[in-house]
């Protein structure tokens, strides 16, 4: 006569995996959590945790293959790669502050009493969020803004999840979509300490917020998106053209009042640039400091895009591949404008000829630029619905971001700032 079945072999293990008992219950609650999981950011994670895991790796593989190459970096960026060192001795870490991230921490270390010595040229939500982060960090303004980007990140695909169920009307294509954003030629930008994941983050969740007419929602984050960059406060008026497209574009008196009434918060997006301003004149006496800033450091004026684009594609080999970037963004986007909506075609534009309107200081950050033109990804979701269609666009789409990434940890080409 026996007690009945047991639940272990005389060693102590599982009988089911072969593994020791204790272990085999472990992986039974990680896998009740992971279950638990909602689908949508089981997802997300994983598309989140693959980017991190692969960029790093590649990041710190070509890294270790430059160590001790001639003029790598050369003597004028060598300061560059010594304030990395001083923010972490790892490189998984420390590769991802270059250019403006180096700013943005030292803007988050300025102290607010006194005259502002941090330069009105860089919107402070970035690095003000970094302020409040660092506290329970020690103090550590770096790791506090990395750890924003990523959260943002994080958030962004999970918006883009969201925003692209409800316009491409099926999970297969909405996956697509969030995918195609991890892997656009420079979304490893998300992951860097700079304002890329937060400001699409913004975006993408002011438009989610949108198609779902919850306007006050929207307003709330369209003050941020306002306050995140100088391009955040035109993103009103693609938000506008989804409140008109919601009401069919009619514009009778009725109409017009119900625009008001309902989308009134769109008032607040406007309203973040304009905290900005305030702020430049309580600390710098002029409303137009990050005007007179762009001007004097990087001699950024505002001036009509389409030479700049002109010039781009008939100057410097580097310039045009970049212009080229843009004009294959937009056209893109135009021809699959019948699939995606008029406010989305409206925010492309908006978001490519904005900092061409710069002038041609922006063809080293225009690759930069352009990752936040989302629709691009949406345009592409809907063409690529055939699964080899859809494994050759991420394959070239991943291999062109790889030579990228690659390109940009050697910042000293000055390719991608």
């Amino acid at each position: 006569m026996t007690d009945g079945p047991r639940d272990t072999a005389a060693d102590g293990r599982a009988p089911a995996t072969g593994l020791p008992a204790r272990w085999d219950r472990l992986l039974g609650h990680a896998g009740d959590l992971v279950v638990r999981v909602p689908e949508r950011w089981r997802y997300v994670l994983a598309l989140f945790l693959g980017a991190k895991v692969v960029l790093s790796l590649v990041g710190v593989i070509a890294l270790t293959a430059w160590e001790g190459a001639p003029a790598a970096p050369p003597a004028d960026e060598i300061n560059t790669r010594l304030d990395q060192a001083e923010i972490s001795p790892h490189r998984w870490i420390s590769m991802w502050f270059a250019w403006d991230a180096l700013i943005y921490d030292n803007l988050s270390r300025q102290p607010l009493t006194g005259e502002w010595h941090g330069g009105f040229g860089f919107p402070l939500l970035y690095p003000f969020l970094g302020r409040v982060v660092a506290v329970p960090l020690g103090g550590d303004t770096a790791m506090a803004l990395l750890l924003i980007s990523n959260v943002a990140f994080l958030l962004l695909l999970y918006y883009a999840l969201r925003l692209g169920e409800t316009l491409l009307g099926d999970d297969a294509a909405a996956r697509r979509f969030t995918r195609y954003l991890v892997l656009l030629p420079t979304a490893f930008l998300f992951q860097a300490a700079l304002t890329e994941s937060l400001f699409l983050c913004l975006a993408l969740a002011a438009f989610h917020y949108a198609e779902r007419g919850r306007w006050v929602t929207v307003g709330v984050l369209g003050y941020f998106l306002g306050l995140s960059r100088s391009v955040g406060f035109l993103v009103a008026v693609p938000l506008a053209l989804v409140l008109l497209r919601q009401h069919r574009y009619r514009l009778d008196p009725r109409s017009l009042w119900t625009y008001v009434r309902t989308g009134w918060p769109l008032l607040l997006v406007p309203a973040g640039w304009l905290t900005f301003m305030a702020f430049c004149r309580w600390k710098g006496g002029d409303w137009f400091a990050y005007q007179r800033a762009q001007e004097k450091g990087w001699g950024i004026r505002v001036q009509n895009p389409l030479p700049v684009i002109r010039n781009g594609l008939t100057g410097d080999t580097r310039d045009a591949v970049r212009v080229w970037f843009a004009v294959a963004v937009l056209a893109i986007v135009i021809a699959g404008v019948r699939r995606i909506g008029l406010p989305y075609l409206v925010y492309t534009v908006l978001m490519v000829l904005a900092p061409l309107s710069m002038g041609p200081p922006v063809y080293k950050s225009l690759l930069r630029y352009l990752i936040a033109a989302f629709p691009v990804g949406l345009v592409l979701a809907r063409w690529a619905r055939n699964a080899t269609a859809d494994a050759w666009l991420s394959a070239a789409l991943g291999l062109v971001q790889g030579a990228l990434f690659v390109v940009w940890l050697a910042y000293w080409t000055h390719f991608i700032i």
